[in-house]
């Protein structure tokens, strides 16, 4: 149900005599899950609602008649619930993570409406029928679904959930509905990768477009894995092997439907593909085009220009992304006059060498790593961080360390955050301190 919270003045909810506090726990003869369902009906152009009375607790049917997509007026609270995993998965990144971090990033959601409000992968095993039914009601599409396999028993095995075998018909169900999906395959080598993933492409590809591509991912492995099941870290020859069947695959399709993730690019030191076989980049917060994106983007905004006075910038990466980013690097110094830009690739000794992405990077890491250089190599004018580092709309890196803390802690204030991409790199290395 929605509780509400405010009450718009000369709205079409005014005019019905709805009030701060009143709950809506109905739209046409339906229960009133979230706020997904006041949304979807204010688009329509009439529907029936029940009322709850905050005062009274009488519950009354209200017939709406309005213009499409004409708001009511109404603001509701919040709801903070959601739909957490009953999955146990053998590479689950939560189970790797040590105490003392943000308390957010031990919670394991597991909840279709983030999937299609925020783009979080879910694995649909927490989802009944009367859910199937309500996401294709609402249209609530596209969603991104964490697949890992079309094998009812391996994905039994690797979810570890009874109920995990059951995805195929759920596709099937959800692509009949009209849902378009983005899926993924978190790849456990000598388990679901090889012949298992041909199998899981081609089984997925049937419903193409509505299951619109399947990302390869590797499975992210930290030093902390006491206890947990071993699976091994994948390689140069791995990575061309599965780059190979990828490529085989997608030829058989006829479409780039397989999209594999930039590290098996960068392990096997291929080079990378051009920006139209990431489409419309619906999979990069995947770590799916990411490179591609930020190099291209870099190189349009790259013009050539003076600074008024030289300076040095220190750019953090991880390790994987240092390899890429070398050539942009030097070319950023060949083109902007008075820069020196340097590279600071960051060993992850947090989560483990294991780990190399940018994003994963801790502020404690980081702070070191600074404290480094500045004992080896002297002096630099300023710091240039990736927005990945950092929360979402919140300047705390994973470890709960603050940017203020960090500049506190390296008495050094010029620490920039690039916020946008390729692009915004450029634009900060030829811009003054």
């Amino acid at each position: 149900m929605l509780k509400i919270s405010k009450v718009k003045r000369n709205s079409i909810a005014k005019e019905l005599g709805l009030e701060a506090g009143d709950q809506i726990i109905a739209f046409n003869g339906l229960p009133c899950e979230d706020e997904l369902d006041y949304l979807y009906y204010i688009e329509t152009d009439g529907f029936s609602m029940v009322v709850k009375d905050h005062r009274t607790g009488s519950e009354t049917a209200v017939e709406v008649e309005k213009e499409e997509g004409e708001d009511l007026g109404l603001t509701f609270e919040k709801n903070e619930k959601i739909r957490t995993c009953h999955n146990r998965c053998v590479f689950c990144f939560v189970d790797q993570m040590p105490s003392g971090m943000r308390e957010s990033l031990y919670v394991k959601d597991d909840d279709y409406t983030m999937s299609f409000t925020c783009g979080n992968f879910v694995t649909l095993t927490n989802l009944s029928d009367e859910g199937l039914e309500r996401i294709i009601r609402l249209k609530l599409s596209p969603l991104y679904i964490s697949v890992h396999t079309t094998n009812p028993e391996l994905r039994v095995k690797l979810l570890r959930n009874r109920y995990a075998g059951k995805i195929s018909e759920q596709i099937r169900q959800l692509a009949a509905g009209g849902i378009e999906m983005h899926c993924q395959a978190v790849l456990v080598p000598n388990e679901n990768d090889g012949d298992e993933l041909a199998r899981t492409a081609r089984e997925l590809f049937q419903y193409y477009p509505a299951v619109r591509d399947l990302a390869c991912v590797p499975t992210g492995i930290t030093k902390y894995r006491d206890g947990l099941t071993y699976i091994p870290d994948v390689d140069k020859a791995y990575s061309e092997k599965l780059l190979d069947l990828v490529h085989s695959l997608n030829a058989e399709f006829g479409v780039d439907f397989l999209l594999p993730a930039d590290e098996y690019f960068v392990k096997a030191e291929r080079a990378f593909p051009s920006p139209d076989f990431y489409g419309d980049f619906s999979q990069i917060e995947n770590g799916i085009g990411l490179t591609t994106k930020f190099l291209s983007e870099a190189e349009a905004a790259l013009c050539p220009c003076e600074l008024k006075s030289a300076k040095k910038t220190l750019i953090v990466c991880g390790v994987s992304a240092a390899k890429t980013l070398k050539v942009l690097v030097e070319r950023c110094n060949q083109t902007i006059k008075g820069l020196q830009a340097e590279l600071l690739p960051i060993e992850n000794d947090f989560f483990g060498h294991t780990v190399t992405c940018t994003g994963l990077l801790t502020g404690r890491d980081i702070t070191a790593a600074i404290e480094k250089y500045r004992e080896e190599k002297g002096r630099f004018d300023e710091v240039i961080l990736a927005k990945d580092t950092l929360k979402e709309f919140e300047d705390v890196f994973l470890c709960g360390m603050t940017l203020g803390e960090m500049r506190a802690r390296l008495q050094f204030k010029n620490i920039r955050v690039n916020r946008d991409g390729g692009a915004g790199l450029v634009r900060l290395l030829g811009s003054e301190k």
